[in-house]
This record gives structure tokens, sequence and C-alpha cells, in this order.
């Protein structure tokens, strides 16, 4: 039977509501840090670009202590507005020097690194919140998880929409029921493309960079290179890997795929209770060595989860020759699909989400949907849901309720979204034990969902 559009809203809620817990994994308790109730020694790693901001936002609620960074001129330039933290360019000295004196870590350093820092702090006791995407591999992803298990601590992901009181809001609203049994998922994003009609691409110098550049510039003084390569296979410095384009290298980045999945599947990859996919397939635009590719669609197959049926999510990423690759759906008045966004198909109506964060939907239903039960805490409007990331963490270190990112449900996340970069690179559909972490159809599908860190960075 067609939808018919009883009733279209955007679904804001700025109330406040305490107590209630995460549906998935071992940090849904109330959690205690060793800074319970008191100050939290925090130490940031990463502290330029979006890191910058994630200092700031951790100073508000904690006590900054140490700064790490691979490049003088960011570290120097935080350090002078955090002038008491001591500073230091490898995160592992910092955390053999600093030792008691931190109670928790931020890591804000690109992808690959992420899993490097966030594991040796957490095998440390120390809590940590790491920037999206978790990691770099789907090993990594399950390796977190299962560290801030086994050590008990307070773990966040900074996907800051998850923080947004719209996007709690929507998670309760289908689970709820309003648009019926959730079958199918569609979730899309402009990037790696900033300006896709022009062809500019985001986070490669050129479209047609597809090889490593072939100079070899001498690093520069401000800058150390070995550090920054972390646990990744070593090669010369050139700029077109740092500071800003190492996100469209396999070594380096996860692609638009780890960009954004974290942001624009949150949503119902949450509401859903989606776990981990039993099957992926991928086409894409031409495959290579070194860079992700300009356009890719992503299809995973996730199983039914008790009453939950099963869901096909469909990704989509980038553009070719100026088009946009975008789900063929109606969307809702004959708009014109957003840059970025998701709908969820159920057999009662529809919800679209437009954006990234989740944190607004618009509903096309047959009939009246009731106001949800509240069962996710709100976090309010007072400050912006990437301070509110930080400010939910730092509390739950205090005693709080645990974050709604925490690596129970992130890792996951991550985990699931990671093997469509594995499916483009096997070329050809993948087939997943989530329980034990394997891909059961593909012979070499241990190097890519665990591929060897260069020596000296064994976890």
């Amino acid at each position: 039977m067609p939808l018919c559009i009883n009733r279209r809203r955007f679904v804001r809620d700025a109330a406040a509501m305490a107590g209630a817990g995460f549906w998935l994994g071992s940090q849904s308790e109330r959690l205690f840090g060793q800074s319970a109730n008191g100050k939290v020694n925090v130490a940031c790693t990463g502290v330029g670009g979006k890191g910058s901001s994630d200092t700031d936002g951790a100073a508000r609620y904690g006590e900054i202590v140490a700064l790490c960074d691979i490049d003088d001129r960011r570290l120097k330039y935080k350090a002078n507005k955090y002038p008491n933290a001591k500073t230091f360019h490898d995160y592992r000295e910092l955390l053999s020097v600093m030792g008691n004196k931190v109670d928790a870590v931020v890591v804000s350093t690109a992808d690959h690194t992420h899993a490097a820092a966030g594991v040796r702090a957490m095998r440390l006791g120390k809590h940590v919140y790491c920037q999206k995407p978790l990691t770099h591999t789907v090993a990594e992803a399950r390796l977190m998880r299962e560290t801030a298990r086994q050590h008990k601590v307070v773990t966040q992901m900074g996907n800051q929409g998850t923080a947004h009181d719209g996007f709690r809001a929507g998670v309760e609203l289908i689970r709820s029921g309003a648009i019926g049994d959730v079958s199918e998922v569609h979730v899309w994003t402009n990037h790696p493309y900033s300006d896709w009609k022009a062809g500019k691409m985001y986070w490669k110098q050129a479209p047609q960079l597809t090889s490593r550049p072939k100079e070899t510039p001498p690093v520069p003084d401000y800058l150390h290179w070995n550090l920054w390569l972390g646990p990744s296979p070593e090669r010369p410095y050139n700029p077109a890997y740092h500071p800003h384009d190492w996100r469209g290298w396999w070594d380096f980045g996860t692609g638009a795929l780890g960009d954004m999945a974290c942001h624009t599947a949150n949503l119902p990859f949450m509401a859903l209770k989606l776990g981990l996919p039993t099957r992926v397939s991928a086409i894409s635009s031409e495959v290579n060595s070194e860079t992700y590719p300009a356009w890719a669609t992503i299809t995973y197959e996730f199983p039914a989860r008790g009453d939950l049926p099963p869901v096909k999510l469909v990704w989509y990423e980038g553009s070719e020759n100026g088009k946009r690759n975008l789900p063929k759906l109606q969307f809702f008045g004959g708009a014109e699909p957003t840059d970025s966004g998701c709908m969820l198909v159920g057999n009662k109506g529809r919800l679209y989400s437009p954006g990234d964060s989740g944190d607004v939907q618009r509903l096309e239903v047959n009939g009246e949907v009731k106001t949800p039960e509240r069962t996710i805490d709100r976090l309010g409007h007072e400050v912006g849901p990437d301070e509110n990331q930080k400010r939910e963490w730092i509390r739950a270190i205090q005693g709080g309720t645990a974050p709604l990112s925490n690596f129970d449900y992130a890792s996951v996340l991550t985990e699931a979204m990671l093997l469509g970069n594995v499916a483009i690179r096997a070329g050809k559909p993948i087939e997943y034990d989530g329980q034990k972490g394997v891909i059961t159809n593909h012979a070499d599908a241990v190097q890519l969902i665990a591929p060897p860190p260069r020596a000296g960075w064994e976890l």
C-alpha cells in the first residue's frame, strides 16, 4: 500500500532527563573512575586541527596536564594556551613519563594511530576519548572494544551528533515503532568531494592522484615524520600526506566511509541495534593500491536481531563526472536530496534525516505518531554537542552515567562500517563471522582486516 503523507515533523527535543543507560555492552552501568567526583587530569595527543577543539573542550571539564603532537608548530601553539602542561612528541613517551599523573587521554591523531595511542592508554588504566572513526582497521576496532572492557575504563568516540538531544529523541522515535519494522536503510555523503559539481576533491590534491608522489622533499624541521608514520609502512615524506590529505590514502585514512559513516549512519545503526553484518558487497570507481576510490556504493546485510527483522543498509559516497552517487529514492515532496543524510524505510512509513548528525527527523507515515517514551539521557543545549561529548565523558569518569558513544557501541559501528572498505579492496562480496571477527570466503582476508604494523609499533 503506498504511503500517504499524514504527518511530517522535525523532531527536536531540548528537555533534560537523568538515569537511562545504553542498550549495548558492559559500559551501560554507572562507572566510577579513579578521579571520582574530583579533578580529572587529561593528556591530549594530536592537538592541531580537530585536536585543537578537542583539547579545549576537555579543558573546560578537566585539567590539561600533558600535550603531544608530532608537529612542533601545533604543539607550541597549544602549549602557549596551557603553559602548565608537559609537552611530548611521542605518546608512548608521554604515557611512560607521566604515569599516574594522568587519568584520561584524548586521542585526536590521524586515523592510523588511533588504536596505537588508545590501546596503550587503556592498558595503563586511562580513560580514553578518541576521535572518529575509532580505528583504521577492523581488527583494531575489536581490540579497542576488548581492551576497554578488560580495563573497565570510561570511553567515548568523537561522533558529536550522538550528544545532540535531537539525535537521542530520534533513536527513541524509531525504536517506538513510528515507521514500523525497518528492513531497508539508505545513507549517503558527498565526500570525498568538497565541491562535487566542480570535481574538486576534499582530501585528495587532485582526482588523478592515484599513486605515490615521485618527489621526496626533505622533512620540514618542525615535523617528526617517523612518529607521524607510527604503525603504518615507512615511506618518504611528502606534503600530500600531512597535515590534511592523509584521509584519502589507504595506509593512513579510512576514506569517505570512515570519515562520515560514524556520523551519518549513526542514527539507524543505534536505533535499529544493527550490530555486525554477515555480508558486505561493494561497487566503486577504479581501485588502486594507494588511494581510496572517487565513488563507491556499499551494501551491508544485517541479520535479524531478536524481534527486529533483517536490514539491508546501502551506503553511497562520492561523485563521477559532476554527477552525485545517490540512492534512487523519491524524496519528500519531490525535493532534491541533501549533500548527506539517511532514510529508513519501514512497513508503516519512512523517516528521513537530512545532514550528517541525525539530530533532525522528518516522517512520512500513515496515521498519527505518539510521543515515544524517554529512555536515553538528554544533555541539554547550554553548550553544543561537540563539547557535550567531552562533558559527558568527564562526568562519567567522575561517577556519572556511561557515555552513549562508548567503545562498546562505537567499536561495533566502526567495525561494521570499515568492512565496506574491505569489500572494496577484496573485489567481491565478503561473508563475515562477527563472533570470531573473520571473513570466511576470502583467502587473503586477514591482510585486509588486520594488516601487520610496522616493527616497533605492535600492540
